[in-house]
């Protein structure tokens, strides 16, 4: 069985397997999955949602 690579929404860097990473889903669709690292949460840097286009953190 394969575990999917998790990659932050807002920089594209890996973080499969950071335990600083918070993953939720989106919170204006709830259809797919944000994904951020430490350093961007830190940063506030955004993100896009690929299925509504919301854009955050707001």
């Amino acid at each position: 069985m394969t575990k999917k690579e998790l990659k932050c929404t807002s920089c594209g860097k890996r973080v499969t397997n950071d335990p600083a990473t918070v993953s939720f889903p989106c919170p204006k669709c709830g259809k797919t999955t944000v994904t951020r690292c430490k350093h961007c949460r830190e940063k506030a840097s955004r993100y896009k949602c690929t299925e509504c286009g919301f854009e955050g953190p707001n």
